[in-house]
C-alpha cells in the first residue's frame, strides 16, 4: 500500500445524494479493498490501482475551516468516495479534525462507514444538533465478508459499534448493501432484527451497482449464488420482504438512491 501525502485546494464538494448538501473526503483512494468498488469507475482510476494507494489530504481540516465560515450551512456526507474510518485515520486523524471544526459551524453531519473506530469520535458526533452514522453492511456472514470486504472490520465489530453509538444518543442506519447474493427470503427476518437489536432507526438498501469491470472483478471470488446478481428480480424481492416488517419492527425501510 503506497501512502501519499497530499495538499486539496477544496474540502466540501456539492452532493447529488439524497439527503447531503455537501461530500467531504479527507482522503483519495481506500484500505479496506472491497471487490464491489464502484469509486474507481468514478474517480477514472484503473481498477487494479484503487486498492494499493492512498493519499492523505494533509490540509483538509485548514481548507474546511476556511470554507465553513462562507458556506451555506447544510448536511455534510462523511465521505463519499472513500472510508473517512480507514485504517490509516487511526494515524492522521483527519477525519476527527473535520469534525471539530464542522461542529464549531454545527454543520449537520451523515458518516457512512465500515469501520469501528468511528466510536473513537463519539464525543464529537454526540454533540451536534444533528449527526448520523451509517454502518455498511451486506452480508450478515463474517466469511463472506472476509472475502469481498477484506480489510474492513467484521460484522460483528460494526454491529457493537453501532450499538455504541446508538446508545450515546447518535442517530445510527445501516447501508444494507450491497445485498450479498448469499441472502435468501428467510433471512430477511433474522436481518431485520439484528439490525435492530442493534440500534438502527432506518435501513436503506442497495444492489450491487456493476458499473463497468465490477462483475468482471467479483466473477474471481467463489460466492455462492453469485450470477443472481444481475437479476433485478432477486433484489426486488428482498426489498419487498423487508418491506413487509416495516410497520412490526417499527423501522424505516428505504431503497438507496
Amino acid at each position: 500500500m503506497k501512502i501519499g501525502e497530499v495538499s486539496c485546494k477544496t474540502a466540501l464538494s456539492p452532493s447529488s445524494l439524497p439527503g447531503l448538501d455537501y461530500s467531504l473526503n479527507p482522503y483519495r483512494g481506500c484500505q479496506h479493498g472491497c471487490a464491489y468498488c464502484y469509486v474507481p469507475n468514478v474517480l477514472r482510476i484503473p481498477r487494479a490501482e484503487w486498492s494499493c494507494f492512498v493519499d492523505v489530504k494533509t490540509n483538509i481540516p485548514a481548507v474546511l475551516s476556511h470554507e465553513l465560515k462562507k458556506k451555506k450551512r447544510g448536511v455534510v456526507g462523511i465521505s463519499t468516495v472513500t472510508d473517512p474510518y480507514q485504517p490509516i485515520e487511526k494515524k492522521h486523524n483527519l477525519t476527527r479534525y473535520c469534525l471539530e471544526q464542522l461542529l464549531i459551524h454545527d454543520f449537520p453531519v451523515c458518516i457512512q462507514t465500515k469501520s469501528s473506530l468511528v466510536t473513537r469520535d463519539i464525543d464529537l458526533i454526540s454533540k451536534f444538533s444533528k449527526s448520523e452514522v451509517m454502518f455498511s453492511i451486506g452480508t450478515s456472514n463474517d466469511n463472506e465478508r472476509k472475502i469481498l470486504e477484506p480489510y474492513a472490520s467484521s460484522i460483528d465489530e460494526r454491529l457493537v459499534a453501532m450499538k455504541k453509538c446508538r446508545d450515546a444518543g447518535i442517530k445510527t442506519t445501516v447501508f444494507f448493501g450491497p445485498v450479498y447474493p448469499t441472502i435468501k427470503l428467510d433471512d430477511i427476518s433474522g436481518v431485520i432484527d439484528t439490525f435492530t437489536n442493534y440500534g438502527a432507526k432506518e435501513i436503506m438498501v442497495d444492489k450491487f451497482n456493476l458499473k463497468p469491470g465490477i462483475f468482471e472483478n467479483l466473477k474471481k471470488f467463489n460466492i455462492s449464488n453469485f450470477e443472481i446478481v444481475k437479476d433485478e428480480l432477486y433484489f426486488k424481492e428482498i426489498f419487498n420482504e423487508m418491506k413487509k416488517y416495516e410497520k412490526e419492527r417499527k423501522i424505516k425501510i428505504v431503497k438507496a438512491f
